[in-house]
């Protein structure tokens, strides 16, 4: 997981630079086209006659439409690249490299995060609707936490809520799905002065009680050979119980859904 870290800091920051070049040039790029785009007005209003050489060529140009078509593109540019920058943003607050050890930190930012890098996979496919993702979240204090490994167990969580939504969409139509949308509930509370609760929560197949039992073992999973190693939920639960002095734990409904727990501190016990 430190490595995934690493790495997504690292795409983050090779982002960073060009988006923000071509964002920042944007803006001025859009300033000089209008002034070419007045100036052109101005010719046309003083010159509404051209010779008959100039004006087969501005027909061919058809000077309205490019008018209407440059605008429209340049917003689009500009919403993608803001996008694109918060996708960025989402990144590096997802790693949290630049704060290593323990820090008070926002968890409800970190989830959100995490939600914007895992966007592509809530999004709606041939096979389905869009993954609905459901917020609940409580009046939080800061936590004092390390945030880069903490978002990797959202990460892993909401990866494997996803995977477990897909798994139960098997053999469905798209109109049964639609009647009965795939969801995700997060919740969070603080459950005492030194204690907050984050739940993660789905409306998948559920989890027969033997395999529950067995989630956090290293190694041991459920998906097929090449989906997964077996070690998300094993290290989800050494950074959480081990590096936070929390909690973590499942609690399935065989049919129904699956929902994991997470609790730690508000000040940190120890870490690792």
């Amino acid at each position: 997981m430190s490595a995934l870290g690493q790495m997504v800091a690292g795409v983050a920051h090779e982002i960073n630079n060009p988006v923000s070049f071509i964002h920042g040039n944007l803006i001025y790029l859009s300033e000089y086209i209008q002034d070419m785009l007045r100036a052109l007005q101005a010719y046309q209003q003083h010159y509404p006659n051209p010779p008959i050489a100039l004006h087969a060529e501005l027909d061919k140009l058809d000077l309205d439409f490019l008018r209407s078509d440059i605008t429209k593109m340049l917003e689009s540019m500009q919403i993608g690249t803001e996008r694109i920058s918060t996708i960025v943003s989402s990144l590096r607050n997802f790693s949290r490299l630049d704060e290593s050890g323990l820090k008070a930190v926002d968890i409800h930012q970190g989830i959100d995060s995490t939600l914007v890098i895992l966007q592509y996979r809530l999004q709606a496919t041939a096979d389905r609707p869009q993954i609905q993702v459901i917020k609940e979240y409580g009046q939080l204090p800061l936590i004092e936490c390390d945030a880069g490994s903490l978002n990797q167990v959202f990460m892993s969580l909401l990866s494997n809520a996803v995977d477990a939504l897909e798994a139960s969409n098997q053999g469905r139509s798209f109109q049964d799905i639609s009647a009965n949308l795939n969801a995700i509930w997060i919740q969070t509370r603080q459950i005492d002065t030194n204690q907050v609760m984050i739940m993660i929560s789905d409306n998948g197949i559920g989890i027969p009680e033997e395999i529950c039992s067995k989630l956090f073992d290293p190694f041991f999973t459920t998906k097929p050979v090449g989906k997964g190693t077996g070690l998300g939920l094993f290290m989800s639960y050494q950074i959480v119980t081990e590096k936070h002095g929390g909690n973590l734990w499942c609690d399935s409904t065989l049919g129904q859904s699956t929902k994991f727990v997470i609790e730690i501190p508000v000040k940190a016990k120890r870490i690792a």
